[in-house]
């Protein structure tokens, strides 16, 4: 069992175990309603007393107790998280140095609407291509256009959580319905990896090395970027008026685009966090703590208080505190849920959030 390589049968629910974590919790696995489907892979350890309602067990006898491997009912103790209050982050030189790896051509686009569907009740949407800034490919992103509202429009740009690495078909993304509702645009990029882009490499394997995993944060911060690139060509969007959301594995990614990216004037990050281990994380080219302090953009971190992937105090803190965005224009909210943010609450949050730093639509 390890934080990406517990493997229960996922559900409806979560199911409790015997083992504890060494400090009085007891594991909880599999997943749950609430969950991203890939969590039924990701251990949690909660107080036995928890009584969120996505909690269950499931009743196991043994045929002969005696006979079980004393180690199959132990603790299972993982060594203490990094600590990053006692890192500090790359001297500014050092930095503007990093900032060279992520630079690119801005090269001719050559983008085209692939295809334009207008059946769904608030939204417009069209699949666009253009070329990529590496390795001569073609990339895709889905651009939703609000019916209601005037152009040009504010535009949301999408990260989405690790879902979209084990998914092959970006046929039937989703857009926030709610962001468009409220009359901004909402772009759904289809980056490196993800969808019918996979290429074999997952954050997930626990098979990567700390290049792979930098080159692969280089290729999504590209994407993020000539996405932008892209809206800034169509007259119906207003390229100064751009925000960016995010969950899980794409807010965590959060860090790297805010600090790099000063065309974003507002983001909401959902359940991320700086990582738990340094073996998760990459060499210092690539890793969040020396980006965080360099985001300046007003930004909104929604957590789990129960998100046991992601710590509060060890993890979700930690990155909150060392964005660099003055105190005024930055919040951190948290939830009575683990890797999970309430509808309602994510809908009135977002759209207040854009309202205060992009303005409200007409």
């Amino acid at each position: 069992m390890g934080p990406f390589g517990t493997y229960d049968m996922a559900g409806n629910a979560r199911e409790w175990c015997w083992n504890d974590d060494g400090s009085g919790r007891r594991y909880i696995l599999g997943g749950a309603w609430e969950d991203e489907s890939y969590t039924f892979a990701v251990w949690a350890a909660r107080d036995p007393f928890d009584r969120s309602a996505a909690n269950g067990f499931r009743c196991v006898k043994a045929v002969d107790p005696a006979k079980l491997p004393a180690a199959l009912l132990s603790a299972v103790v993982f060594p203490p998280p990094r600590d990053y209050s006692k890192e500090k982050p790359v001297s500014d030189e050092v930095f503007n140095a990093f900032k060279g790896i992520y630079s690119y051509d801005k090269l001719d686009l050559d983008a085209k609407v692939e295809s334009r569907d207008e059946s769904a009740l608030h939204w417009i949407k069209e699949k666009i291509s253009f070329n990529a800034a590496y390795g001569n490919e073609r990339m895709a992103a889905y651009l939703f256009l609000p019916k209601k509202g005037k152009p040009p429009y504010q535009t949301v740009i999408y990260f989405p959580g690790g879902n979209a690495i084990t998914q092959r078909s970006s046929k039937n993304v989703a857009p926030f319905d709610f962001v468009l509702i409220s009359g901004r645009a909402f772009l759904y990029p289809v980056y490196k990896s993800t969808f019918e882009r996979g290429d074999g490499w997952s954050p997930f394997s626990g098979r990567n090395t700390a290049i792979q995993s930098r080159d692969h944060h280089i290729m999504w911060y590209k994407d993020f970027a000539r996405s932008i690139d892209y809206l800034e060509t169509r007259p119906d969007i207003d390229s100064g008026k751009i925000a960016f959301t995010a969950y899980s594995l794409g807010a965590e990614m959060g860090n790297i685009i805010l600090a790099l990216d000063k065309r974003i004037k507002a983001a909401v990050l959902m359940c991320g966090a700086f990582l738990p281990y340094a073996e998760f994380q990459s060499v210092p080219e690539a890793d969040f703590l020396n980006f965080a302090p360099r985001v300046v953009c007003p930004t909104l971190m929604l957590n789990g208080r129960y998100d046991n992937s992601q710590p509060v105090e060890t993890m979700q803190k930690p990155m909150f505190e060392l964005l660099g965005t003055p105190a005024a224009d930055k919040r951190h909210l948290l939830y009575d849920t683990g890797h999970f943010i309430p509808r309602n609450e994510l809908i009135k949050e977002t759209l207040d959030w854009l309202d205060r730093y992009l303005g409200p639509v007409e």
